[in-house]
């Protein structure tokens, strides 16, 4: 097997993430239910939405994305595969993910329609998002972009399982996931989302037992949701069996992450308040797979985790906006 020479490669959606501050009644006003994510179906829902907004931030996101640049800032090496299109938006995507130092060679679709994916956050005071996606172009990511040279370079490919709803990218998936293996690398895969699992249960289940996942990224919520308990310890248990290596976020109460049957606790690291949670989970990712691809011990990744997660929470976006390595630094 070769060095290699990526620390995370990831697949995700290639989303523009529009970031604006809203009122509970605004929220209540447009029919969304608060802290959810809800799909919109079509361009026009999307420009329509985004036409009421605040002014805003823009910048590159999706969940994979935001983890890789978060590795990035950590001073890992990574890179990333995502589709977007040809017009403003993707243009948006691709300089700033590049701009994160994240490796980006996806070509951009052609074709008129659909458009690049956007992700209308709505911040409410008490920090919560309340999220509108519309997937565009990233639902059609084929088997035939994938960047196989770098996935095969890659000591850890990472999997969004957002992606796995539309068919094309979930083959991609599939496909890297075989590329990973062949050249003896780990896959490392995040469940996203609770409505993910109620509509591929089977899928990752199946995944798990077949030996495909080395590290499986979960809240408690999701880790519930996939094995149908309602009992945490019992529901982490039945998984951590089935993997090399389990991490499960618990927001406040902190982290846990199972290995070879060993398990490990992290408190949540304090912050002065909770301003927006918009990719706490995929920092945390972040920070877990930063310390292992750095060789570094679970409990100190889950700690690195943690404090990527407080770092992203303290303040609006998924981006981080002091030396993540600093904190990391007098933490550890």
């Amino acid at each position: 097997m070769s060095a290699a020479t990526y620390d995370v490669v990831a697949i995700g959606n290639a989303i523009v993430d529009v970031l604006s501050k809203a009122d509970d009644a605004f929220i209540a006003q447009e029919g969304l239910v608060k802290n959810t994510m809800q799909l919109l179906f079509s361009t026009e829902a999307a420009e329509a939405l985004y036409a009421k907004m605040a002014p805003g931030i823009e910048v590159s996101g999706g969940s994979a994305a935001n983890t890789v640049a978060g590795i990035a800032a950590l001073g890992g090496k990574c890179g990333f595969i995502g589709q977007v299109a040809d017009d403003q938006l993707g243009k948006v995507f691709s300089h700033d993910i590049r701009a994160q130092g994240v490796t980006f060679t996806t070509t951009a679709r052609t074709e008129a329609d659909p458009t690049t994916a956007r992700c209308l956050i709505l911040i409410t005071p008490d920090g919560h998002r309340t999220m509108n996606t519309y997937l565009g172009a990233s639902q059609f990511l084929p088997a035939a972009a994938l960047d196989r040279e770098m996935i095969a370079a890659g000591a850890i490919l990472y999997l969004e399982g957002y992606l796995w709803d539309p068919e094309e990218p979930r083959a991609a998936m599939r496909e890297a996931i075989r590329i990973a293996r062949e050249a003896g690398r780990k896959v490392a895969f995040t469940l996203s989302d609770t409505f993910c699992i109620s509509r591929h249960r089977d899928d990752f289940l199946k995944l798990i037992a077949d030996g495909d996942i080395d590290i499986l990224f979960a809240n408690e919520a999701e880790i519930l949701s996939l094995t149908l308990l309602d009992d945490f310890d019992k529901a982490v248990a039945q998984v951590a069996a089935k993997l090399p290596v389990l991490v499960c976020t618990r927001s406040e109460h902190g982290a846990i992450a199972v290995k070879d049957g060993e398990r490990f606790t992290v408190p949540a690291q304090p912050v002065d308040a909770v301003v927006d949670t918009t990719g706490a989970g995929d920092l945390f990712a972040a920070g877990f797979l930063a310390g292992q691809a750095q060789g570094r011990s679970v409990e100190a990744s889950l700690t690195m985790g943690a404090v990527c997660a407080a770092e992203i929470i303290s303040h609006v976006g998924a981006r981080p906006q002091v030396d993540l390595k600093a904190l990391i630094a007098r933490a550890l």
